[in-house]
Order: structure tokens, then C-alpha cells, then sequence
């Protein structure tokens, strides 16, 4: 964000907190010029609290820009929760300083009415209380591939108070309570870092010795353009059995959006490969092996894959 940008903000909440201060520092002036009350002084102070809540919040809110970086930035909902908390502080000295201790036996009244409120709005309340958490825990940040369970995979758009937003890889745009979120598992492709591996499974009759194999399908990976080839992709023989040799070739991955078309890419030029090779009909069985990051997900749900590591 520009220089600019950050005194525009700044600007206003300043500007109001210099003159409710100034009004306070000359408030015995004032009573005595314009013959106002003690109400006029407890004006001028609540409107203090407001102007600084107003601008710590900004001053918060930019503070978590520059950390953050423009790559990842944090969810808006973290800013309005913290500008949230700052307006309610003021809001609950602000009540104080007009009734005094009679401020707490008023809100103490007020229980059962919130308690009947509460439970009329009880999803909205979920589902913010789940983003709230969201947005503290940080799962997954603004711009981040992500996979939740029975719900969606798609890149985070935004991160609501209620809900959030996430663009499909068929671009379609998908809202979710986050109360639904948070009761499922989250995998998150972009975190720690972009970069990720993926797998596919190949079964190969037995025919074809396993060393034969190896050279024909790596290198034929090696000639991947989409893939990176920084980490080498490599392979390793998941299964032994009846109905063939299964193989795993695993190459790492940018980012998650190509991984289609990578995916895609890998199948044709190893097909290729091997027909060029002069076998014939090398392929019994094919499958595609779930893809996770390193480091990113739980424990694998494929044996064999985990044996192969």
C-alpha cells in the first residue's frame, strides 16, 4: 500500500482524536464561556474513546498489511475483529462515564432478553464464532488452494464473518458457512510453501522388468515442461501382484492450479514412452493416486504409498 494511502487512513481518526483532546484541555473554558453542563464534558470525552479505538484500529490494520506481505495477506475478518473489540471498549466506558454504576446493574438486566436472542440467531452465531476462529488459528490465508472435506477444493477468495469464499478450479464460485468449515478436515496446498509433490499410479504387465521400466518412465518424466525437475521427479514400485507391477511416479508441482494439466502431461509422454518402446498393450490397469503436499496433510490413507516412502 502506498505512503499515501497509509495518511489517508490515518488522516481522519487523527484528526478527530487532536480535537476532542483539545476540547478537554480548555473544557473549564468552555463551561464557563458557553455556560454548558458536566454533559457536554462527558460528550467530549466519549468521543475521545471513539476517535482512539477508530485509530488503533487502523494503525492494527496496517500493522498486519506490511507483516504479511502481499502474497498472504490476513483475512479482512481479522482486521474487523480487531477494530470490533476496540469500538466495544468504548462503547462500555462510554455507557460507564453517562451512568455510572448504574451501568452494570443495566446490563445485568439485560441477560435473560440476550439469552433469548442468542438462541434465535444461534447459526449466525456458529458460523461466526467458527470464522472468528478461523481467522485466529489461520488454517489457510486469502489466495491459498485448500481441500475441506465433502465441501469444496478451490482457492480462498475472501474470509467473512460468516461466511467464505472460494473460486473452484472450474471457476465456480462456491459460499460456505464457516460453522461447516470448521467441523471438517483441512488440506492446504499452499502452506507452508507453494511448492508440492504429486503422485500417479502406472501398473505395467510383468513382462516388462521392473529396471526396464524405471529408465523408460523417468526418462520420459525428465522431458516434463510443465513439472519442476528441481526436485528430480523419481519412481517407486508400490505393488507386486497378480494382475501386474504397479509403479509411482512422483514429481513436484509449483503450485496446486497446474496440477491437471501437469497430471496430464506426465500420462502422455509416459504413455508415449512405452509405446515407443515396443511393448505392447503396456498398460492393464491405470489409476491416479490421490495427491497431497509433503508436510501439508495427515498420515496417507494408501498403504502403498506410504510403504513406497
Amino acid at each position: 500500500m502506498p505512503v499515501k494511502q497509509h495518511i489517508r487512513r490515518l488522516l481522519f481518526p487523527v484528526i478527530l482524536l487532536l480535537i476532542s483532546l483539545g476540547l478537554l484541555a480548555v473544557q473549564s473554558d468552555i463551561i464557563r464561556i458557553l455556560d454548558v453542563g458536566e454533559n457536554f464534558v462527558r460528550s467530549v470525552t466519549a468521543l475521545a474513546y471513539f476517535a482512539l479505538a477508530w485509530l488503533v484500529s487502523r494503525l492494527m490494520a496496517l500493522a498486519l498489511d506490511r507483516s504479511r506481505g502481499k502474497r498472504r495477506p490476513h483475512p479482512r475478518l481479522m482486521k474487523d475483529l480487531i477494530a470490533a473489540v476496540l469500538f466495544m471498549v468504548a462503547f462500555a466506558a462510554t455507557v460507564t462515564l453517562f451512568m455510572g454504576q448504574g451501568a452494570i446493574g443495566a446490563l445485568a438486566g439485560s441477560g435473560i432478553l440476550l439469552a433469548l436472542l442468542g438462541f434465535a440467531i444461534r447459526n449466525v452465531v456458529a458460523d461466526t464464532l467458527s470464522g472468528v476462529a478461523l481467522g485466529i488459528e489461520g488454517p489457510f490465508r486469502i489466495g491459498d488452494w485448500i481441500d475441506i472435506d465433502n465441501l469444496a477444493q478451490g482457492k480462498v477468495i475472501e474470509i467473512g464473518w460468516r461466511t467464505t469464499r472460494i473460486l473452484t478450479s472450474d471457476s465456480t464460485y462456491m459460499i460456505l458457512p464457516n460453522s461447516q468449515i470448521a467441523r471438517q478436515r483441512i488440506t492446504n496446498y499452499s502452506a507452508p510453501k507453494p511448492q508440492f509433490r504429486a503422485q500417479i499410479a502406472i501398473t505395467l504387465d510383468h513382462n516388462m522388468p521392473i529396471a526396464k521400466a524405471r529408465k523408460i518412465m523417468l526418462e520420459a518424466v525428465r522431458k516434463a515442461r510443465l513439472i519442476q525437475q528441481d526436485p528430480p521427479p523419481d519412481l517407486r514400485v508400490l505393488a507386486y501382484e497378480e494382475g501386474g507391477i504397479t509403479y509411482a511416479v512422483r514429481y513436484w508441482l509449483a503450485n496446486f492450479e497446474r496440477r491437471v494439466d501437469c497430471r496430464d502431461e506426465v500420462f502422455t509422454i509416459i504413455d508415449q514412452a512405452l509405446r515407443d518402446a515396443g511393448t505392447i498393450a503396456p498398460y492393464r490397469r491405470i489409476e491416479l493416486v490421490q495427491s497431497s503436499p509433503v508436510a501439508h496433510a495427515g498420515p496417507s490413507e494408501n498403504p502403498a504409498a506410504d510403504a513406497a516412502e
